[in-house]
C-alpha cells in the first residue's frame, strides 16, 4: 500500500491508511454521548518484518488477514489502563502475539500480560517507549517510531479537527481543558494528574524526541507540526 492510500473496510466503516514508511493506521467508530470519538489502531512493521499492533479493536476476519499480509503480528500493545474495551477481541484475533500493557492493566483469565515498562529488545531502533508519569489512573505510555518521525499516543492528546455538528462542538469544548479540541487535552486526564512535576518531567522527555506526526487514539492524525501543537494544547489546558 502506498503512503496516503486508504483501504475501506466493508460493514465496519473503518479505513486503513499507510501514513509513513512501515506504519499504518486503522480507524474504527466509537460512539459516546451521541458522538463518534473514533478509535485508532496503529500497525508498525519493524525492520525484521514483525508487526507491533498498538491498540485493539473488534477485528473482522478480513481485517485480521489484511494486517497479517503486512508482516508477522508479534506484539499487541494497550498503552494505557483504560483501554481494555477490545482487549479480548484483539487477543483472539492474534492469539500468537505477545501482549504488553502498563503495570496494573486489568487481568484477563487465560492471557499473560507483559509489562510495557520493559519493551522487547527487538524494538530497539524501531520503537521507543516512555511512560507519562503523574497520572496513575491513566498509566499511559507513548511510543515513538523514529523511521517515520511519528509519536503514537492513547489519550494524551485528542484531535477533532474538521467540521463538527454544533452539539458535538459543545460537548467537545466541555470535555477538553481550555475548550480546545483540535488538538486538545481532556478534562478527565487533567483531573487524573496527581503529581504535576512528574507529569511535566515526562512531557519534557517526550519533547526531546524527534517527531513531526502524531497518531492520537481518538480523532484525526496530526500530519505535521505535531510537536508544537502538543505543546500548545498542553499549555492551553494549563498543565505545561
Amino acid at each position: 500500500m502506498k503512503a496516503g492510500r486508504e483501504y475501506e473496510f466493508e460493514h465496519t466503516g473503518g479505513t486503513m491508511e499507510q501514513i509513513g514508511p512501515g506504519i499504518w493506521t486503522l480507524r474504527f467508530p466509537l460512539k459516546m454521548l451521541g458522538m463518534d470519538l473514533g478509535r485508532t489502531v496503529t500497525v508498525i512493521r519493524l525492520r525484521n518484518g514483525k508487526l507491533v499492533i498498538h491498540s485493539t479493536a473488534a477485528f473482522t476476519t478480513r481485517q485480521t488477514n489484511i494486517i497479517r499480509n503486512l508482516g508477522e503480528p508479534a506484539w499487541l500493545v494497550e498503552a494505557m489502563l483504560r483501554h481494555d474495551t477490545f482487549t479480548i477481541q484483539g487477543r483472539r484475533a492474534f492469539p500468537q502475539a505477545v501482549f504488553l500493557a502498563p503495570p496494573g492493566f486489568p487481568t484477563m483469565p487465560g492471557y499473560q500480560t507483559r509489562d510495557l515498562t520493559s519493551p522487547p529488545a527487538e524494538w530497539l531502533g524501531d520503537l521507543d517507549v516512555a511512560p507519562i508519569n503523574g497520572a496513575p489512573d491513566f498509566g499511559e505510555f507513548v511510543l515513538l517510531h523514529p523511521p517515520s518521525r511519528t509519536l503514537i499516543v492513547a489519550d494524551l492528546l485528542v484531535n477533532f479537527d474538521g467540521p463538527q455538528r454544533a452539539l458535538t462542538k459543545l460537548l467537545l469544548r466541555a470535555g477538553c481543558a481550555g475548550g480546545r479540541y483540535a488538538p486538545g487535552f481532556t478534562r478527565p486526564f487533567k483531573r487524573a494528574i496527581k503529581d504535576s512535576a512528574a507529569f511535566r518531567a515526562s512531557i519534557d522527555k517526550v519533547l526531546e524526541w524527534d517527531f513531526d506526526r502524531i497518531v492520537v487514539g481518538h480523532g484525526n492524525t496530526i500530519r505535521s507540526g505535531g510537536k508544537a501543537l502538543l505543546v500548545e494544547a498542553l499549555r492551553s489546558a494549563g498543565v505545561l
